[in-house]
């Protein structure tokens, strides 16, 4: 739009107070509007910049297009703080599009503003302590400040106070206080005032604390206080007070305390009242010995750092009757035999029985009471003693007594005392039972009837016996007779605790058809014997048996129908059989029924007959070879519903019959003619012994050449020791052995070895020098000085340390050398042969303890190559 003068009076300039409310009026101006504006404005006037910055001002309309500017109230103007000076761009438009911008320049100006306190004087009533007998001193810094920076004066009411304020705003007082004579607090109204007036005014609080400089005292006389043992927790004792002269017209503050280490009373803090703590028990240690309690009571009239005061005194423990008899073991077992006479000392309860109180009157006591199953057969002699005997005999196999062992009494012990406590005693009295009765059997004697084929571990019977004792007696069987056989020593077993009869191997009838055992029973003491009689059954268990049970012939091929086949019979027997219960047939092999047994039963013997013509031109037969398979069974003479249900024993022959065809006849293939023999190995429960022999004897066999190996490993480390100490020096030089010459080429080196240790060889007895690090050594000689040992150069890396530690551990000891001797450098020779003049030569003894002492490794170990 165009901009046009529309703001009537503006640019201006005006002033604005500081600290102005929000709404005071500022400056008021006008806005013309043409005369074809006929709505008025379209924007009214608007502060739409300043500089600086501010929402400190605002435009209000006061109507007919008159308008102000008004203070804000946030922020407020602040003179001292805030800018001086505020430029307000003010815009306007009307309604024709016409725009007016200009500048309203408003400047703060200062006022004079009250004093302000600072610190904690700004936000609370100060309250300040002072110690009384304090000198005077500044207790106090007033802080406060004008707005205007000014200088302010500071005052102090009421007049009358023993205390002053400085220009500088520092409180003083003006005197040493005294609490018992002084007030205890004072209120000062401290003013400060600015050079036009304007003044501020705050409370401050001034106490005065008391100093505690006097000593308690205690005001309780007695000294001396009983009470009986047992006294529940909390029971008082004594009530001990103290006074505080600082404290003499109001009640004390003091603290009460226990100095001595006690552990049976303790001490109100607070109020004094000296009571139980815990458990006290006259009867035990210490107050066993010692009944006096000496208890040590502080005062103090402050928790630390105060004035205090001490008092001893004495609490004397009374006994009292708290403690029942105790007996350790409360409960008894004793025993005692059977048909024992009266009056047969058991048991003295007294020896077991005390009561811990104190005082004699307390600790008495006595037995009372015996009661209990079977009391009548005992009795205590006296209340007092304590002694318990028999009544009479108890004999266990009386009826009345029958199936009663242990009798169980009880008895009272009793303080004679008030008020009378008592415990109870129990005693177990086992009644030991005589061994008076032998076993009895039930039977005279018993027989048994056991089938042959009975299985190995059947049962066959039971014996029983029992004997009049009570409780009955356990009774235990054995077989001591009978039952042996030629290849078991008992083929009988019997229970020994429920008497059952076993058999442990097959019974034979056919061998042995009555058996007569003698069983014993015993009750550990006593034994009575019984006859046992076996009687085996016989049983059809044994099969036919035949001769032969294979044969072989050849027949022709035009043999008569009829004809016993080359005489052949065969002759069977059975040793459980009559010989007419055979019967005899062709299984297996009879093709075409060419052949048949004659008779077929009723016989032991039986011939092979040709029942019919053998037909190969028609074709009917083929077979050239037959093999028969024939059964001979023991049933002949049972009915045939008597086979269903009877063991019925079979026997077999096997029979190979060739057919030898007639020189006319004209055979395509000649068949080839195989006779097989077979054998069978079949175990018998008889030889378990073999298999056991077999296994133990491959065990055995074994053991011994793990033995033999060990013993062949040991000789070949004995003789032949490990690599790296085959080439150690010797001690002594043994005479060389005689062996064929051989060129040997070795690398010797010479060591720059220092010999700072000597030792005694413990086989020689002569000294010898040694190496503490290598492990090297010689023989000392006393007319030589010492030289290097020289050693063979090898080429192992391994170092037998654990030799080296054994040979430093024989050593007695060590010496250092004088002086380090130079040895010459070293240097490689090659094809050098041992001196045997560098050492001494030993005698025959020396040489046999040099290959010794060889074979344990004393050599010194050859160093390594470097």
């Amino acid at each position: 739009g165009r901009r046009t003068q529309l703001l009537k009076g503006l640019p201006a300039t005006t002033t604005v107070e500081e600290n102005a409310a929000a709404g005071v009026s500022v400056y008021t101006f006008n806005v013309t509007v043409s005369p074809l504006s006929s709505e008025g404005v379209a924007i009214l006037p608007t502060i739409v910049n300043s500089n600086p910055l501010t929402e400190a001002f605002d435009i209000e309309s006061k109507g007919d297009l008159e308008y102000r500017v008004v203070t804000t109230g946030n922020p407020v103007l602040d003179y001292e703080t805030m800018p001086k000076r505020f430029d307000l761009q003010i815009f306007v438009e009307d309604t024709t599009g016409r725009t007016d911008l200009n500048v309203l320049t408003v400047q703060v100006t200062d006022k004079n503003e009250r004093p302000v306190f600072r610190g904690n004087m700004a936000i609370q009533t100060v309250t300040i302590y002072v110690l009384e007998g304090t000198p005077p001193e500044c207790i106090y810094q007033v802080d406060a400040a004008d707005p205007e920076n000014a200088e302010l004066k500071y005052s102090l009411l009421p007049a009358p106070v023993p205390f002053v304020v400085l220009e500088s705003g520092a409180i003083f007082s003006t005197k040493e206080f005294d609490y018992e004579k002084d007030p205890h607090c004072y209120f000062l109204n401290i003013t400060v005032t600015d050079p036009e007036g304007l003044n501020s005014t705050k409370t401050v609080n001034i106490n005065i604390i008391n100093i505690n400089d006097e000593r308690p005292y205690f005001t309780t006389k007695q000294r001396i206080y009983r009470i009986p043992e047992e006294q529940s927790p909390g029971t008082v004792v004594a009530n001990i007070t103290a006074k505080d002269p600082d404290d003499e017209n109001s009640p004390s503050r003091l603290f009460y305390s226990i100095q001595s280490s006690d552990r049976y009373f303790s001490i109100n803090p607070s109020t004094g009242v000296l009571q139980v703590a815990g458990r006290i028990d006259r009867d035990v240690l210490p107050l066993q010995l010692h009944p006096n309690v000496s208890v040590i009571i502080r005062v103090e009239d402050s928790p630390s750092d105060g004035h205090a005061s001490e008092m001893e005194i004495t609490i004397i423990i009374d006994d009292i009757n708290d403690n029942s008899p105790e007996c350790n073991p409360s409960t008894f077992r004793k025993e005692a035999n059977e048909n024992m006479t009266a009056g047969t000392f058991l048991l003295d309860l007294r020896n077991y029985c005390k009561d811990i109180d104190v005082n004699p009157s307390n600790n008495q006591f006595n037995f009372i009471g015996l009661s209990g199953f079977g009391s009548n057969n005992f009795a205590l002699e006296s209340t007092g003693s304590g002694r318990l005997v028999m009544t009479g005999s108890i004999d266990l196999e009386d009826p009345a007594n029958l199936g009663v062992e242990v009798y169980s009494l009880t008895v009272r012990v009793q303080d004679i005392a008030y008020p009378n406590y008592s415990n109870i005693i129990y005693i177990y009295i086992r009644i030991k039972p005589v061994n008076e009765f032998f076993p009895v059997f039930s039977n005279l004697s018993y027989e048994f009837n056991v089938s042959e084929i009975a299985k190995v571990g059947s049962s066959i019977g039971r014996v029983n016996a029992r004997d009049k004792d009570w409780p009955p007696s356990v009774i235990t069987y054995s077989i001591v007779a009978g039952g042996s056989t030629r290849v078991y020593t008992n083929i009988f077993w019997i229970s020994p605790t429920k008497g059952d009869v076993k058999i442990l191997a097959r019974l034979d009838y056919e061998t042995t058809q009555k058996h007569i055992l003698t069983v014993q029973a015993s009750d550990q003491e006593k034994t009575a014997t019984v006859s046992v009689t076996v009687n085996v059954l016989e049983v059809n268990d044994e099969e036919p048996v035949c001769s032969p049970n294979f044969y072989s012939f050849q027949i022709p091929v035009s043999t008569a129908v009829g004809t016993n086949i080359n005489g052949f019979r065969i002759e069977c027997q059975d040793r459980d059989s009559d010989p007419r219960s055979f019967r005899y047939f062709i299984n297996e092999g009879n093709m075409n029924n060419h052949f048949t047994f004659s008779p077929s039963a009723g016989s032991n013997t039986s011939r092979l007959i040709l029942a019919s013509s053998f037909d190969y031109e028609s074709g009917l037969d083929k077979n050239w070879i037959y093999r028969l398979h024939v059964y001979i069974t023991d049933d002949n003479l049972l009915s045939a519903r008597d086979r269903t249900t009877h063991l019925i024993k079979t026997g077999t022959v096997t029979l190979s019959i060739r057919v030898i065809p007639n020189p006319t006849t004209v055979i395509a293939t000649t068949p080839g003619f195989t006779v097989v023999t077979k054998r069978e190995n079949l175990y018998s429960e008889l030889a378990w012994y073999v298999p056991f022999i077999i296994t133990l004897g491959s065990l055995l066999l074994l053991g011994l050449l793990a033995y033999l190996g060990f013993l062949l490993a040991t000789w070949v480390r004995t003789r032949c020791p490990p690599a790296g100490k085959a080439d150690g020096t010797p001690l002594i030089n043994a005479p060389e052995k005689k062996k064929s010459k051989k060129e040997v080429v070795v690398t010797m080196t010479k060591l720059n070895t220092v010999f700072d240790g000597e030792a005694r060889d413990p086989v020689t007895g002569k000294m010898y020098e040694f190496n503490t690090r290598s492990g090297a050594r010689r023989w000392k000689r006393s007319s030589e000085t010492l030289q290097p040992v020289p050693a063979m150069q090898v080429t192992s890396s391994t170092t037998n340390n654990g030799d080296q530690g054994t040979e430093r551990a024989e050593a007695p000891s060590r010496r250092e050398l004088s002086e380090k001797r130079k040895e010459p450098t070293a240097e490689t020779k090659t094809a050098v042969k041992p001196s045997a003049g560098q050492l001494e030569t030993p005698g025959p003894r020396l040489q046999k303890q040099n290959e010794e002492s060889e074979d344990r490794g004393l050599s010194s170990p050859a160093p390594q190559g470097r």
